[in-house]
């Protein structure tokens, strides 16, 4: 009989798993036969939550990651010198805000934008929706993203979130937003188990306190202790989303509003500022695009410009 090498016997030893957890260079693994305590092999740590791995197993619930899957998508943000993997292999993004404290519709756009990028479908939930005097002031804010087609639901943790558990049955999908907006407590709500940390809102400043300090996948339930398909990853709360990894053109894609005007500009190196026969800049004078997404998609466009001015490697 062949004896088998240690290489081949390291290979059989491999475990698949997905990473539920991560945090520096140390990252939870759920494997068939349990979860594991797993670190990357040498000192590159590129993985994100959601990421499907093959794992060396140890002892006392350790473990190498040896390999990474093809991702269907990979979620994350950068700056001009930094970037930070948020999630992978998702179905949608959950983009939280809240009637209180105060949102910034930009960061939507950016959420929406870096979503659309890597085929990933938003859906914004709106939470605290039982605080009736701020509501309609929310709803305007949001009325531009539904007349995009985006879905928007509102909800209230507090009260359960029942609804918002029936629609993310069977998806693979991530909360984002700014801290203080409920992404903990609606975690809670629909997944009593994850016990996730909650803290009162910063009222002098009108922002959260952060809660959440790390990215955390957990299996979605029906509430009454059956397993669902799908899962759901609570992040850390953020007040900014960098799209420095987007070209220009990437990120004019990723506005739907403006694709149908793409490419029909007079010039083909138009760069929609003050060009005559901008197509883009003539659907934003005749209010075929809303002209709040305008703003967010030419503050982003600058940023990323700045960015790419900073750090020529992008």
């Amino acid at each position: 009989m062949r004896k088998r090498t240690p290489q081949a016997a390291s290979t059989e030893a491999r475990t698949p798993g997905t990473i539920v957890a991560a945090f520096g260079r140390h990252y939870e693994v759920d494997t068939a036969a349990g979860r594991l305590q797993c670190y990357p092999r040498g000192k590159k740590s590129s993985y994100a939550c959601g990421d499907e791995v093959e794992i060396l197993r140890g002892g006392d619930g350790q473990g190498v990651i040896e390999s990474l899957h093809p991702r269907r998508n990979l979620l994350w943000r950068s700056d001009a010198f930094r970037e930070k993997l948020i999630a992978a292999n998702l179905s949608h993004i959950v983009i939280v805000v809240a009637t209180e404290p105060g949102f910034s519709d930009l960061l939507v756009s950016r959420c929406i934008a870096a979503a659309e990028s890597q085929g990933i479908t938003p859906l914004i939930v709106l939470n605290k929706a039982d605080l009736a005097a701020r509501l309609p002031a929310a709803r305007v804010q949001l009325a531009p993203f539904r007349a995009l087609g985006y879905e928007v639901i509102e909800v209230s943790a507090l009260e359960g979130a029942e609804g918002l558990r029936a629609r993310l049955g069977g998806l693979h999908a991530i909360f984002v937003g700014q801290s203080g907006m409920g992404k903990s407590t609606l975690t809670n709500a629909l997944v009593p188990e994850a016990n996730a940390a909650t803290r009162e809102i910063s009222d002098a400043l009108d922002s959260g306190k952060h809660t959440t300090t790390f990215a955390r996948l957990y299996p979605l339930g029906d509430g009454a202790g059956h397993r669902l398909p799908g899962w759901l990853i609570d992040s850390p709360g953020l007040q900014v989303f960098g799209l420095a990894h987007l070209s220009a053109d990437d990120l004019a894609e990723a506005f739907v509003d403006l694709r149908p005007f793409l490419g029909q500009c007079r010039f083909r190196d138009c760069r929609h500022d003050s060009e005559p026969g901008c197509a883009l800049l003539a659907a934003v004078a005749s209010g075929r695009i809303n002209a709040r997404r305008w703003e967010h998609f030419r503050a982003i466009r600058n940023e990323i410009a700045e960015a790419r001015r900073l750090n020529p490697g992008w």
